[in-house]
């Protein structure tokens, strides 16, 4: 028996690990305006208000506070400066050029599935699409150049606002299911690494309470180490506690759940 439904997914923690591109452009860019660079812990303690997806917005916040901590004297940078430094780092080219030009750290990103997954999600009845914070740019050429999807179902950055604001995740969710979602239609999950992917999908249930909508986290892979046990169970009960539905070891382990049942 098929496991009808539709899942979502955020791309940056879930599709592909970017501790050594979003991340360590966020570090580099918070370390060049203040002196200092936050370390994995200083990000997921920040990520785990659930307002900051945006890793723009994050660097600025982070240099703001590290700013008022230490009382020091420095002229905090503006949002523009801080997107062109950033992105210096993370495309080291124009985004807007082929990526054949670009030489930053996105051409390094490992990814954590290949496109046999998403065979397999179709084969077991499951519809799927991607709703992420990342630019365009990124995103496509993770899901289309890199694990070769076709026109692949997508709400990148600027296409509906940031998370957890819910209209791009119910946007999608209708455009691939019908305009009308509720009782009559099939689950809807979204798998995430944040609380602002889990408040996403409480937020949409606020929005339409009858359309059975399902929160699936996972802790991003830098806590998968075996020495960072211990964060990461933190992490993942930080999820549950901001109301993930279920906690994933392995983003593979999606094709054994039974969404009926939530």
């Amino acid at each position: 028996m098929k496991n009808i439904s539709l899942v979502l997914f955020d791309i940056d923690g879930v599709i592909r690990s970017v501790e050594n591109s979003y991340r360590l452009s966020l570090k580099k860019t918070v370390y060049k305006f203040s002196g200092w660079e936050p370390s994995y812990v200083d990000i997921d303690s920040a990520k785990n208000e659930g307002i900051w997806n945006n890793d723009w917005d994050l660097s600025l916040e982070l240099i703001r506070r590290y700013v008022k901590k230490k009382n020091l004297k420095l002229t905090i940078p503006s949002r523009e400066v801080i997107v062109k430094c950033f992105e210096k780092f993370y495309f080291g080219g124009d985004p807007n050029k082929d990526s054949s030009y670009w030489s930053g750290l996105i051409t390094k990103e490992e990814l954590l599935v290949n496109k046999k997954f998403f065979d397999l999600l179709e084969s077991n009845g499951i519809i799927w699409g991607f709703v992420s914070g990342a630019e365009p740019a990124s995103a496509k050429f993770v899901l289309e150049k890199r694990l070769g999807l076709k026109s692949p179902p997508l709400i990148s950055m600027g296409d509906a606002p940031d998370k957890p604001d819910p209209k791009g995740f119910i946007h999608l969710s209708k455009k691939l299911l019908g305009d009308k979602l509720g009782p009559s239609n099939i689950p809807i999950a979204y798998v995430g690494d944040t609380i602002a992917d889990v408040h996403t999908v409480i937020n949409a249930r606020k929005e339409i309470p009858s359309q059975k909508f399902i929160s699936i986290g996972i802790a991003p892979p830098h806590l998968h180490l075996e020495s960072r046990l211990k964060e990461r169970n933190l992490y993942e009960k930080n999820l549950l506690n901001s109301g993930a539905d279920i906690i994933l070891n392995s983003i593979h382990e999606l094709k054994d759940i039974n969404f009926e049942l939530f």
